[in-house]
């Protein structure tokens, strides 16, 4: 019988809302935070490439359960489109395979263009990305100067916000769904103004209920470690029905927690009709997520092992 491996470090359960800095890969910082925090079990919650900076949820111990809801929600983000150039990337790490003048163009027109690419949208993945074809990561198969087929991609644009602009370059504030490519949606841009452009710059802002406001830089991290060590990290992990704050709420009580632990889906007075819910105990702590079924009762879909 095969043994399990000891977990190294210590158990930390939490989510870190980190300020990811310009030239860290994601798995870059997730590896030194945890190593920092020596958390035995970590994840993040979806790429940011290393010229973007930004909020990074980081999943620590249980938490990781809940990841995937994070991936899942929308994403808000500030980005400047430099205009007459177009990259390898569709962005600055790429190198310029097009250029073209750019034109004198009205607010009428930026406006109309801008509003084109608002609501639901079609996008083709860039080549550039973590997307697989047959096993192997797009940006492999790129590097080696193969460019395969994509498939359009139907994303959503909730709102794509003109917040100044210069003669060539524009910025936007962009509220999005999963998936979408910002580097892309620059470049449909600046194609669809005839002149070409990249993405030059990228800060994401919000996911889900997450705002960049609550979240701590990489050297902060650092500085506590340093100073109070490892266990003072854990001040700065933020309760787990914080990640779904905009979700309905399902309170059981001692006996509906009971059997919705042994997986059997409940009947909960007065819940929502349906839908996922975030699931609370009879004393309102996070018990995980669930959701509605046809019939009205209450399942578990992604349950913690320890009280939050």
């Amino acid at each position: 019988m095969a043994r399990r491996r000891k977990l190294r470090g210590r158990p930390v359960n939490g989510i870190l809302l980190l300020d990811k800095p310009i030239g860290s890969t994601s798995n870059g910082a997730l590896q030194e935070v945890k190593r920092l925090f020596f958390a035995q079990k970590a994840g993040h919650t979806g790429n940011l490439d290393p010229m973007a900076s930004g909020l990074l949820p980081l999943c620590f111990g249980e938490a990781t359960k809940l990841s995937a809801y994070l991936l899942d929600a929308d994403k808000a983000y500030e980005g400047t489109a430099t205009l007459g150039k177009r990259t390898t990337t569709a962005d600055t790490e790429g190198e310029v395979i097009d250029e073209r003048p750019v034109g004198d163009y009205s607010d009428a027109l930026m406006a109309e263009v801008l509003a084109r690419f608002t609501g639901p949208i079609e996008q083709v993945p860039p080549m550039y990305s973590a997307l697989k074809h047959q096993g192997q990561p797009l940006y492999k198969l790129a590097r080696e100067g193969v460019e395969v087929e994509r498939k359009p991609r139907t994303v959503t644009i909730h709102e794509l916000v003109l917040r100044g602009r210069t003669a060539t370059e524009l910025e936007l504030g962009i509220h999005c769904t999963k998936g979408t490519y910002v580097r892309t949606l620059v470049e449909d841009i600046g194609e669809a103004l005839g002149c070409g452009a990249h993405l030059s710059a990228l800060r994401r802002t919000r996911v889900g209920a997450f705002d960049i406001s609550a979240a701590v830089s990489l050297d902060e991290v650092r500085r506590i470690a340093d100073e109070e060590g490892s266990a003072a990290l854990d001040r700065l992990l933020i309760p787990f029905k914080e990640v779904f704050a905009d979700w309905p709420a399902v309170q059981l009580t001692e006996t509906l927690t009971f059997y919705l632990r042994q997986g059997q889906p409940v009947i909960v007075p007065q819940a929502p009709t349906g839908g996922m819910v975030k699931l609370l105990d009879q004393d309102g702590d996070f018990l995980g997520v669930g959701e509605i079924l046809d019939d009205g009762r209450v399942a578990p879909r992604r349950l913690l092992q320890i009280q939050a």
